[in-house]
């Protein structure tokens, strides 16, 4: 079980940014952050963690791993923060008590992706339904997460909204991988088979091969990242004064700034959305 334990080495599936420091809280001034990988992976985190330590010396460690993984471990009691994307389920963990308050952070998209061959003919679409209605009947071979992961969580979601029981293909021409979005691209690739992602961990992937975007820009796509403090009610270890100065500063103008400035070959891959408000 991942723990937090894992300060004080490495283990496998974790980021460690930085060595354990003193910061000017009531806790030891380090946090772990429970996240989604494609924040992780997209390089995100290597640009806002230096920024946040910067201004306020705590360190952040991230665990980065599928939405629904990320959610046990903070009910779990194993991080202090929770970032992921899967607004239903983040609403849940709230209501029951793990979490203090749900916030949007930031958005993007998810985008289909496929061979240049585009065997269900599915290039310059608009609409993911269709689609995936077209891969279904031409039987194309679709690579899918299978992890619990948010985009595996709308993956499913989308395919219900199309009428397409992909349980009943499981093993034939829908794949899963079980797997994270970077491994899962690579299978996809491999087997020239079709993979919905999420855009940033898309421009990011060094491996695209032929691939390229073949659905994009229909709303059912739009993809809203949410950030929690986990309540130190339930979990008295959470470093509630570190996290909720994590948190404060992600929702900040400083911290939105450098959500926005983010960018990998002159794209940005996150548009931030905070509202303190809501």
């Amino acid at each position: 079980m991942i723990s937090r334990a894992f300060k004080s080495g490495t283990i496998a599936l974790v980021t460690v940014l930085g060595s354990i420091g003193v910061g000017a809280f009531a806790d030891d001034g380090s946090i772990i952050v429970q996240s989604t990988t494609s924040t992780a992976n997209s390089g995100l985190y290597d640009h806002v963690l230096p920024k946040f330590e910067a201004q306020t010396g705590i360190k952040a460690h991230v665990v980065a791993v599928g939405t629904g993984q990320a959610i046990r471990n903070a009910r779990n009691c194993d991080g202090d923060v929770l970032l992921v994307h899967a607004k239903s389920a983040e609403e849940k963990f709230v209501a029951e008590g793990y979490g203090v308050e749900r916030f949007d952070l930031m958005f993007n998209d998810f985008v289909l992706v496929g061979p240049a061959s585009d065997p269900a003919g599915l290039a310059g679409g608009t609409d993911i339904s269709g689609a995936l209605k077209k891969i279904a009947m031409a039987e194309a071979r679709f690579a899918s997460r299978g992890d619990d992961s948010g985009t595996h969580k709308k993956e499913l979601a989308l395919w219900k909204a199309a009428s397409v029981d992909v349980a009943a293909a499981s093993g034939a021409w829908y794949r899963s991988t079980g797997s994270g979005m970077g491994a899962t691209l690579n299978a996809g690739v491999g087997m020239r088979a079709y993979v919905l992602t999420d855009r940033a961990t898309w421009i990011s992937f060094k491996n695209k091969g032929d691939f390229r975007i073949v659905v994009e820009g229909d709303e059912a796509l739009f993809n809203q990242y949410g950030v929690i403090l986990v309540n130190s009610a339930r979990c008295p270890n959470v470093e509630a004064g570190s996290g909720q100065a994590f948190v404060d500063w992600l929702l900040s103008d400083a911290g939105q700034a450098a959500i926005a400035e983010y960018r990998v070959d002159g794209q940005q891959l996150f548009f931030p959305n905070a509202d303190v408000s809501q």
